[in-house]
């Protein structure tokens, strides 16, 4: 079913996948940073494996970036609640989690402390534990290692990207971290690092480079299940993990952690990008959590999107 739903003034276009008998819950599919429309892989794999154990999945397109700049986390959650409204015309009342990957692994949760009352619980894939800018640093800086590179690549890494953090924050001028940039755009590694080639021209561009994710945790009370892939090059996953099991220490049900053997950042086996790619023991674990945390089964809701 194709749809569209208002998120914050902007149209947003949506696929809905239903189950052809009971609905058991639905499931609204938060976006990664570099994969905003709906039919990316990933989600793509959803909406073809859950209805079929009795959850709707609704996938839409994330919203425009404007001038350029990410799409602030609060609304990404604020277009997740409006979603979960959508699909919940269609599921009645039965339970609807958000499944966020990568970045949307951020603002899933946040929209889960922002609107406990909406979110019945949490399918989080590569969840950072640490500030986007924090992130950033560890990512880039494995990219130098498994590329070969040594200590003084990465001293030199650190220092251009904290740099470059200090002039989104409004601490240093333009003019200094330029050159800054320009120094290291020499250096054979640069296309690695993910640093703009220009700075823009105003600080504060970088609206969420400290969210910083543990104080919205510790919000969440939902059940939570978390995907790590064993080699990811680009979440801290030990420091991600105790971030989670520090911030729900009181929770009735700690976070579920899963390892994916042979995954990487995404969900799939020696990083493909494709249907086929998909990690069995991802697809197995969460049919079999989901099928554990929902009820047998309930009937469909009536109402247009």
């Amino acid at each position: 079913m194709e749809l569209e739903f208002d998120g914050g003034g902007v149209r947003l276009a949506a696929t809905l996948d239903l189950p052809v008998g009971p609905v058991r819950a639905g499931l609204v599919i938060l976006h990664a940073a570099e994969a905003g429309h709906r039919s990316y892989f990933c989600y793509e794999h959803l909406a073809r494996v859950l209805p079929g154990a009795g959850i709707a999945v609704l996938r839409f397109d994330r919203r425009p970036r404007v001038d350029g700049h990410d799409v602030p986390l609060a609304d990404q959650a604020a277009d997740a609640a409006a979603a979960i409204g959508v699909l919940r015309r269609q599921v009645g009342d039965a339970p609807v989690g958000l499944w966020g990957l990568s970045q949307g692994a951020w603002s899933a949760p946040l929209a889960a402390a922002l609107r406990p009352d909406l979110v019945a619980f949490l399918v989080l894939v590569s969840s950072s534990g640490v500030s986007p800018a924090a992130q950033m640093r560890y990512g880039t800086a494995e990219q130098l290692r498994r590329n070969g590179y040594g200590d003084v690549d990465l001293t030199e890494l650190g220092r251009v990207r904290a740099t470059m953090e200090a002039y989104l924050r409004g601490d240093l001028d333009r003019a200094t971290a330029q050159a800054a940039v320009d120094r290291a755009a020499e250096r054979p590694w640069f296309p690695l690092v993910y640093l703009p080639r220009e700075l823009p021209d105003e600080p504060g561009t970088w609206r969420d480079m400290d969210f910083d994710p543990v104080p919205v945790f510790a919000r969440v009370t939902c059940p939570v299940l978390l995907f790590y892939g064993t080699t990811d090059a680009w979440v801290p996953i030990d420091a991600s993990v105790a971030a989670w099991r520090r911030a729900t220490a009181g929770a009735a049900t700690p976070p579920t952690v899963c390892r994916l053997d042979g995954c990487d950042h995404y969900p799939t086996l020696h990083e493909g990008e494709d249907l086929d790619s998909i990690s069995p023991q991802y697809e197995a674990t969460v049919l079999s959590w989901l099928d554990a945390l929902l009820p047998a089964g309930q009937r469909t809701g009536s109402g247009t999107a």
